[in-house]
């Protein structure tokens, strides 16, 4: 800088003014990118730690950082700088200088608040900038730029040939550094990660853009700026930042628009960023085709590390890590692979520079990372930095400052409908604003949502009350069935029992062949009124669960059998063939012997109801693959259409001319095949029906196998 106010000094002015309005983009990127409940809070955060870092700077910062160096490790003098404390050009300078770095020292610290937003306390950010501004950050740039007061007594990466023309790693690694800590010391926000964990959306891109837009402006007051005069170097500086940006928007862009099949708009705005930051330790150095690469290579270097950290579940809400640490670690180390020897004036050959700024990076991350977790750590031990996770949830805005608005009161209502159940209250509408518009239309859809449930409660009861009767009707049929039947057996026995009195041979008076069959009628009549009124019950029992099973093993060849002889004589009279086949190794089966033996009754009763004389009845038993044994009655009967066969198997329902088109009629409830269905159930197997219209029916039942159920039991008594 010269010894007059010109040109050079208002250069520096004009940048640090650039700078500081930074801070303004910072703002609107942060406060964008984070949701609507928190956005006050960012930006409080950004007002406030400018102040501390000016304060802090003002004091002892600027004086650690660029006084006299004690052994290239800290400055110890320049404390509480004072612009009226001396006359001259070397003060007017000093102050100019002061300022600027002033900005710097803003900038590093407030990339730490988008990095931390949504969780930590207010109180916990002000301990972190003071950490940053008044220690971690002028200590740090006092080994790298220690000497530009003072160029006899550098910092000793400085001295060691260390590069970072504008701040690559000074301001914006050792900001990275922070955020890095800061963010591992916290903890993921609620909801980021686990089972249930999502990506958390900012609530405004478009302010976030505007955001963009002013760090991008701002950025050639830092770059340009950083040459501390209007030299021919500034153009060229000014050129290489625009153009470095330009290539990390592109190319993170291409890069989301191919892994995404859709362009992703905040990793682009990241992606211009780091672009800005890679290039800004060697943009005095580098030609403008080696700017594309650098900060494309940025945009790169962004894009993986903010998959690295998501993989590891570090939850940084703006992508502050990525974007300052990662892209700034790349930039500082691009200085020796694309930086003119010329130009950086170290005298080191190409190792030589790779090793100083490799060194720098290094040094960075060890003291900002080591310093920065000591301190923070240890303050969370004394006082939580993070927010109650009930603040989190009710948002920052409110829990942390008692800022509302009709936004936030909105969603903080739902909020609480959402986990109280409570819809009972309307939320409240703020006339003339959007929350209010909002409001209104949401306490429409309560309206709606409150009527629906009234109307099913309504509904509800109504169906209780139904059941009740229900059960109740079931309960009375049942008692009345069995008071009926009861009732009425104790007649039909008697008259069944004399009929029987009445045929034999002793009552001669039937010798007339006509009385003779009035008692036989009387006496089938009897027994087919009273096998109507049993499997009546018997569904009735089964309806209600009170038909209780006795188990034991039963031999079914001999149940077959046994059933087949109570009809063979009937199916002789009907001129009906009757065919049987039981393998001799047919094992037994478990269940209810006199159950068993009435469903077989009423299987092969049924075919032979409905087969026409000439027609055949065969009865079949096998073992099937799973181990059950099936039971299958075929006839040559009438069939039952493919529609009708549903109907069948209902009580009281029969195969007539009306739903067959065949014109065949029979005595009958319906009550057959029902309690065959019921009763199978019972025993745990399957009864199916297989028919067609005007040739026959299949009926076949499967019950599990004795030994099957033997076995099974053994095993779980075993396993028990």
């Amino acid at each position: 800088m010269g010894n007059e106010f010109g040109s050079n000094e208002l250069w520096v002015i004009v940048s640090t003014i650039l700078v500081v309005s930074m801070q303004a983009g910072f703002c609107c990127v942060e406060s964008g990118l984070v949701r609507a409940k928190n956005s006050i809070n960012v930006a409080i955060k950004n007002v406030i730690d400018f102040c501390v870092a000016s304060l802090l700077f003002w004091m002892f910062g600027f004086g650690l950082m660029f006084g006299l160096s004690a052994w290239g490790w800290v400055g110890v003098t320049d404390f509480l700088v004072d612009p009226m404390a001396a006359n001259g050009s070397d003060s007017l300078n000093r102050t100019i200088f002061f300022f600027f770095q002033l900005a710097f020292c803003g900038t590093a610290v407030t990339i730490v608040s988008g990095a931390v937003a949504e969780r930590m306390k207010f109180s916990g950010y002000l301990i972190t900038s003071v950490l940053v501004s008044g220690l971690v950050y002028p200590v740090f740039g006092h080994w790298a730029w220690g000497g530009a007061l003072n160029p006899d007594t550098p910092g000793w990466l400085q001295g060691m040939g260390f590069v970072d023309f504008a701040g690559s790693t000074v301001v914006h690694s050792i900001g990275g550094w922070m955020s890095l800590v800061a963010i591992l010391v916290l903890g993921p926000r609620l909801g980021r990660f686990g089972p249930q964990g999502r990506p958390i959306e900012g609530h405004d891109v478009p302010l976030a853009a505007l955001g963009l837009f002013l760090l991008w402006i701002g950025w050639f007051g830092f770059n340009g700026g950083s040459a501390l005069a209007l030299n021919q170097m500034v153009p060229h500086i000014l050129v290489n930042t625009l153009l470095a940006a330009a290539a990390g928007g592109i190319t993170t862009l291409a890069i989301s628009w191919y892994l995404k099949s859709m362009p992703d708009a905040i990793q682009m705005m990241c992606g211009i960023l780091a672009g800005l930051v890679a290039i800004t330790a060697g943009c005095h150095a580098v030609t403008a085709a080696e700017s594309v690469i650098i900060g494309g290579i940025g945009g790169v270097v962004y894009l993986a590390v903010s998959n690295l950290l998501i993989r590891l579940q570090i939850d940084d809400a703006v992508d502050a890590v990525p974007v300052h640490l990662g892209a700034g670690v790349w930039g500082t180390i691009a200085v020796a692979l694309f930086g003119d020897p010329e130009i950086l004036n170290t005298g080191l050959s190409f190792w030589g520079q790779l090793q100083a700024q490799l060194a720098g990076v290094a040094m960075a991350g060890v003291f900002a990372f080591g310093v920065g977790y000591i301190a923070l750590k240890g303050a969370n031990s004394f006082t939580k930095l993070r927010v109650s996770n009930a603040d989190e949830r009710r948002g920052l805005n409110i829990a942390e400052h008692g800022a509302g608005s009709a936004l936030l009161q909105v969603l903080d209502t739902m909020e609480q409908q959402r986990q109280t159940g409570d819809f009972s209250r309307s939320v409240p509408v703020e006339p003339n604003t959007e929350g209010g518009e909002i409001a209104k239309h949401y306490n429409g859809v309560l309206k709606r949502f409150r009527s629906e449930v009234a109307s099913r409660e309504r509904a509800l009861i109504n169906l209780r009350q139904a059941k009740q009767e229900a059960e109740f009707a079931n309960a009375s049929k049942s008692q009345f069935l069995a008071n009926m039947s009861h009732e009425l057996r104790t007649p039909l026995n008697a008259i069944i029992g004399f009929s029987e009195i009445m045929n034999e041979e002793m009552f001669g008076a039937l010798a007339n062949d006509q009385y003779k069959e009035y008692v036989n009628d009387i006496h089938n009549s009897g027994q087919h009124l009273l096998g109507i009124i049993n499997d009546i019950l018997d569904l009735s029992k089964i309806d209600a669960n009170k038909r209780d099973l006795d188990d034991s093993e039963v031999n079914l060849q001999e149940a077959i059998e046994s059933t087949l002889r109570m009809v063979r004589t009937k199916a002789q009279d009907a001129g009906i063939s009757l065919i049987c086949h039981i393998p001799r190794d047919i094992p037994d089966i478990l269940g209810d012997r006199k159950a068993i033996r009435q469903i077989l009754i009423n299987m092969v009763s049924n075919a032979l109801k409905f087969t026409p004389a000439g027609g055949s009845v065969s009865v079949t038993a096998r073992i099937e693959a799973d181990g059950r044994i099936a039971v299958c009655v075929a006839d040559t009967g009438i069939g039952i259409a493919k529609e009708n066969i549903s109907r069948v198997l209902e009580p009281f329902n029969q195969v007539t001319a009306d739903n067959t088109s065949i014109a065949y009629t029979t005595e009958g409830t319906g009550l057959g095949l029902p309690l065959v269905v019921a009763l199978t159930r019972l025993h745990g197997g399957t009864f199916v029906l297989d028919s067609e219209l005007g040739k026959g029916t299949n009926a076949t039942m499967r019950l599990p196998a004795a030994r099957v159920l033997r076995k099974n039991e053994n095993a779980v008594a075993a396993i028990a």
